[in-house]
């Protein structure tokens, strides 16, 4: 008999208040290359190093910075 999977933390969620955010995976020199990620339509967007999500405040203006 084998022992149950462990379970895997779900990436991390970031609200932010804008539709333009950096990544660097949060751990300096042990992180990734900072990169820009934009949203789309759905208010949300996924690093593709990390997988962490960045999903908009609710109220925070569509748009940049």
């Amino acid at each position: 008999m084998t022992a149950p999977a462990s379970p895997i933390d779900a990436p991390e969620t970031i609200e932010v208040e804008s539709t333009i955010v950096p990544c660097d995976g949060g751990g300096g020199a042990l992180g990734h290359p900072r990169v820009y990620l934009t949203m789309g339509a759905n208010d949300s967007v996924e690093c593709g190093y990390c997988d962490r999500k960045y999903v908009l405040k609710p109220g925070s203006p569509r748009g940049g910075h």
